[in-house]
């Protein structure tokens, strides 16, 4: 029985940009994922073992986010999405948006979003 486990709106304080303003200073970004994996095991003992454990996938995605510097959120969502697909190998397929909050565009916005899918 497959599933999706998803994790939303995980915030981060990084320095990912081209300008040497977001090097310096940072900015918030979002982090969303949706992890398709076989739910079978999980459901059926209820037992974290035979799950994806969601705070490691966050500890993880912390680690890629404030250990990495980016210029582009669309090189940061693949290899969010690569490591995943490494780290975690009963996922199938990862869904990964990348939102920058407030960019410094010369005008107001909320965010700006890379997304993609990876399958195995």
């Amino acid at each position: 029985m497959k599933g999706i486990l998803k994790i939303q709106n995980a915030v981060f304080y990084a320095y990912h940009g081209v300008m040497t303003e977001e090097q310096n200073l940072g900015r918030k970004f979002e982090v969303d994922v949706e992890l398709e994996y076989d739910f079978t095991k999980a459901a059926e003992t209820d037992k974290l073992e035979n799950a994806i454990n969601y705070e490691r996938v966050y500890r993880y995605l912390n680690e890629i986010l404030l250990e990495n510097k980016f210029y582009l959120i669309e090189r940061l969502a693949y290899v969010i999405g690569k490591k995943i697909l490494e780290k975690f190998e009963s996922v199938e397929r990862v869904t990964v948006k990348v939102r920058k909050l407030h960019p410094p565009v010369g005008g107001l916005i909320d965010f700006v979003e890379a997304s993609l899918e990876m399958k195995r």
